[in-house]
């Protein structure tokens, strides 16, 4: 696959990674395999979680192909950068071509990087993890690879004004290959929730004290911050959900 437009990229975005001061804490690197597919799978706490979640697999000298939502793509700048990136189109109404294009590059030797929260976490905890992760690595005979993301939500995330100051930590924790049985996608999901819950856990505890003091917004409930409980969460998911239901049904009775 020809890639002329990520590697430029992928240098831009981190000659803005040195001009913001941030610092890497990159646990486990290792475990994304140098050659042959695997689908790297992500919590999500930020609306930049996929540009850094590529250097997860940076030191390996892979290039992540994320699967993103459709907006995205339909967006008259977005779109054709994603598409340029071998990005994968997700249409929520309607996943199966998404599925197969990801099943598609990941036998064909690809990195394939999947949210499978959907959206992001309001609580900053692990939410219920779709089962489509493993379904995906089932059917292409691939590990899943489970990535946490930790500091992106400081940055860019739901319910906060964004905060790009210098010096900001990004911690990546990469864990060891997973495979999976496609039989039993939902206790396969229920184990890899378990897996990077406990990676959370740890990739907060090793993240810097005075980065995240108690009461923090950007550190979870279970951890002595003021970000919501996963149920405060779901509440306010579903008044976001409803609210945006209502917009639509606005827009769709107003007269032409």
């Amino acid at each position: 696959m020809r890639d002329l437009t990520y590697p430029p990229i992928v240098l831009a975005a981190k000659t803005a990674f040195r001009a913001l001061g941030q610092r890497f804490q990159m646990t486990g690197t290792e475990h994304v395999p140098r050659v042959g597919g695997a689908l790297l799978v992500y919590n999500h706490i930020s609306y930049v979680d996929f540009v850094y979640g590529g250097l997860a697999a940076d030191p390996s000298g892979r290039l992540v192909r994320f699967m993103a939502k459709r907006e995205i793509f339909d967006h008259p700048i977005g779109g054709p950068v994603m598409r340029s990136l071998h990005h994968v189109e997700v249409d929520r109404g309607d996943g199966i071509a998404s599925y197969k294009r990801a099943v598609e590059l990941l036998r064909a030797g690809e990195i394939v990087g999947i949210f499978p929260e959907a959206t992001i976490s309001r609580a900053l905890e692990l939410k219920e993890l779709k089962t489509g992760a493993v379904r995906i690595a089932a059917a292409a005979g691939v590990p899943l690879v489970p990535v946490v993301l930790w500091g992106t939500q400081r940055m860019l995330t739901k319910d906060h004004p964004r905060d790009f100051s210098r010096g900001t930590t990004i911690a990546i924790t990469v864990g060891e290959p997973i495979a999976v049985d496609r039989a039993n996608a939902a206790a396969e999901t229920r184990r890899l929730h378990a897996t990077m819950t406990r990676m959370l856990d740890e990739t907060i505890a090793r993240y810097p004290p005075a980065e995240q003091p108690p009461g923090a917004w950007w550190l979870p409930a279970r951890h002595g911050g003021s970000a919501p409980t996963l149920e405060e969460a779901a509440r306010l998911d579903a008044e976001e959900k409803r609210e945006r239901a209502r917009r639509r049904a606005g827009r769709r009775r107003r007269p032409t």
